[in-house]
């Protein structure tokens, strides 16, 4: 095969999807929702064999190595203009292994979508993604937030298990009695310890839902912010929701959006928790209805041309100074911000459980970041996710399993580095 970037690539013995430039399908392969890239070769491994294969490959051609699940890295990971991208969507069964316990497994390469409808007839759903097309892999890695997390906590925190290709190829089982160490940091680290082939979940009872968006046309944005702020203090933990700030130009919100999730059938219970949100300014509609929760992942799409960036900071409470400075940015145009009340099942997991220029007036109100929604990835970003004790410990993961940082196309940890 032809040179192309640093790398020979040379042919594969591998029984997987290769794909290279110039061939069908790498153009597509090449692009994600948030990057183009040029990588020198996409393979698209179907078991765990074919991914330790493809390892040793990367490393005998001196390529670089890059994993992608569903391929909406808002930091771009998913590609890479040189290396090798292992696309792990061949990766997608979803089996229900006992259904009296709810144990579910889940290939890294499925998408959200697809796990919810495959759940579906069995009564079971995990809380986990907003849209079908995210991938389990890398959303998983990352915590998971969810339209459940309140309910049901992030998607980590129903996580009992997982099966890797580490960096020397082995396949490992990493659970709370397994390589536990590993399991932990897997739990919030990332795809920094190796490439994640499958997941074992404990999925909830799940059927219907009460899902849908309330739109505002506020004429005080602060009264509304912390109207929705103390209404989400004390409201029933089945509800999750997000508030939207449609800020596109310069001026009020064009439009605010509180999307709802209410995770439980019971229409009376729903009511009652929905009905104080429809009082708290003039309304200009509301779409909320029952449904299976399969359908309340909808598809994501973004507008052609348009490079989104993203920053996100997790914040103790809504105060005074905070909201000023949400209006503010909000107020000057050319930004979406997305409010999302937490608490909950997500506010009782113990705190190691796992890993885990504008802005800067709001960043300054945080303390803490969620890595799956990190776009960009400086020395600050990595503080803001990892803590100082956090960060050690995953240092120390590192180095048992990736001494040599073969994954480092990611929130990297670097093996090095305390």
């Amino acid at each position: 095969m032809s040179r192309y970037g640093s790398a020979q690539v040379r042919s594969i013995d591998f029984a997987g999807e290769v794909l290279t430039p110039g061939m069908d399908g790498y153009d597509e392969a090449a692009v994600t929702v948030f990057a183009a890239g040029t990588p020198d070769v996409v393979v698209r491994p179907g078991d765990a064999s074919e991914v330790a294969a493809a390892l040793r490959y990367a490393a005998g051609a001196g390529l670089t190595v890059s994993v992608r699940s569903g391929g909406h890295s808002v930091a771009g990971f998913s590609t890479h203009t040189d290396g090798m991208v292992i696309h792990l969507r061949r990766l997608s069964r979803v089996d229900v292994i006992d259904q009296a316990t709810r144990r579910v497994r889940i290939g890294a390469g499925a998408t959200w979508g697809a796990v919810a409808a495959a759940l579906q007839p069995y009564g079971l759903g995990i809380t986990a993604g907003d849209t079908n097309q995210v991938g389990v892999g890398g959303l998983t890695l990352g915590g998971g937030i969810g339209w459940m997390v309140r309910r049901y906590g992030l998607a980590i925190d129903n996580l009992t298990g997982a099966d890797l290709v580490t960096a020397d190829g082995r396949l490992l089982h990493a659970d709370a009695d397994h390589h536990s160490d590993l399991f932990w940091a897997l739990r919030g680290g990332g795809g920094n310890f190796g490439v994640v082939v499958s997941f074992d979940f404990s999925a909830q009872p799940v059927t219907s839902v009460h899902f849908g968006s309330i739109s505002y046309q506020p004429d005080d944005l602060p009264q509304l912010i912390r109207g929705w702020r103390d209404l989400m203090r004390a409201s029933d933990e089945n509800l999750t929701t997000t508030l939207t700030l449609m800020a596109i130009m310069p001026g009020p919100p064009a439009a605010v959006t509180l999307q709802c999730c209410y995770a439980g059938p019971d229409r009376a219970a729903a009511a009652r928790a929905l009905d104080p949100f429809r009082q708290l300014t003039t309304v200009a509609s509301d779409d909320i209805r029952t449904m299976p929760y399969a359908d309340v992942l909808q598809d994501a799409h973004h507008p052609a041309g348009v490079r989104i960036e993203a920053r996100n900071t997790l914040v103790p409470d809504l105060g005074d100074e905070l909201i000023a400075a949400i209006e503010e940015l909000s107020g000057g145009g050319g930004a979406v911000l997305t409010l999302r009340s937490l608490g909950g099942a997500f506010s009782r997991v113990r705190r190691d459980a796992g890993a885990q220029a504008r802005w800067a007036a709001l960043a300054i109100h945080g303390s803490g970041a969620y890595v799956n929604f990190a776009g960009s990835v400086t020395g600050a970003d990595l503080a803001a996710i990892y803590p100082p004790a956090t960060r050690q410990r995953l240092v120390a993961v590192k180095r048992a399993y990736d001494p040599g940082n073969v994954f480092r196309r990611n929130h990297n940890i670097r093996p090095g580095h305390s």
